[in-house]
């Protein structure tokens, strides 16, 4: 089987959520780092229309939207799998999946973890204390919402990972990170041995930040 090669400006959450599924399926892969801005070139623009990363090329076949390209490899490696045979499960997988893509990232994410980590560590900037107070009911509702869903189980599609604890482990891991951390997650245990758990995976250990930029460095 071809390589995979991951188009991504290192750091990027969503593909740190590629490049862990790819480790947890043993599949080769290879980074192509694209510096900040890069992604609004021509030639990035002619894999991704949108500019957003990443984009993976396997062999002939260029594929861009994360939850796309994480079912992609999940199919086309299906050992071990990553979406349960069970089809409430594969629904609930389904249902955090899109929860990271429209309310925790574009709400949360995307305001408190780039205040506090992304910014501050890839552009030097000022964390800005007026958006990040805007963004915590928000992000209340979200952290509310995922301790329902993960309930007692280890995983939130059930027994074993999948896509979902993929999905979401870039997002928490910043914000785990960050001064909010303690109050989203107070009297929210299971949220916070679940991070545990995910970072304990040699997938999410290989794919920080630190990693994925040294990584990048040397090509």
């Amino acid at each position: 089987m071809p390589e995979f090669i991951v188009h991504t400006v290192p750091g990027s959450p969503f593909a740190r959520a590629v490049l862990a599924t790819l480790v947890e399926k043993g599949a080769p892969w290879r980074l192509s780092p694209l510096a900040l801005g890069a992604n609004r070139a021509p030639e990035h623009l002619a894999r991704h229309p949108f500019g957003r990363v990443p984009v993976v090329e396997h062999g002939d076949f260029t594929l861009y939207e994360t939850a796309a390209i994480l079912r992609y490899i999940d199919r086309v490696l299906p050992d071990p799998p990553l979406t349960p045979s069970d089809p409430r499960a594969a629904a609930r997988m389904d249902q955090v999946m899109n929860i990271n893509d429209w309310y925790l990232f574009p709400g949360v994410g995307a305001v408190i973890g780039f205040q506090r980590v992304v910014g501050p560590m890839l552009m030097g900037l000022t964390p800005n204390e007026d958006l990040i107070a805007g963004a915590m009911p928000q992000a209340h509702r979200v952290f509310a919402a995922l301790t329902d869903l993960l309930g007692d189980q280890d995983f939130f599609a059930g027994a074993r990972l999948s896509l979902a604890d993929l999905t979401l482990i870039p997002q928490m891991d910043f914000l785990s990170q960050t001064p909010e951390w303690a109050a989203l997650t107070d009297g929210r245990t299971n949220l916070v041995a679940w991070l545990s758990r995910l970072n304990a995976r040699a997938s999410v250990q290989a794919t920080t930040m630190t990693k994925v930029r040294a990584l990048a460095q040397a090509e």
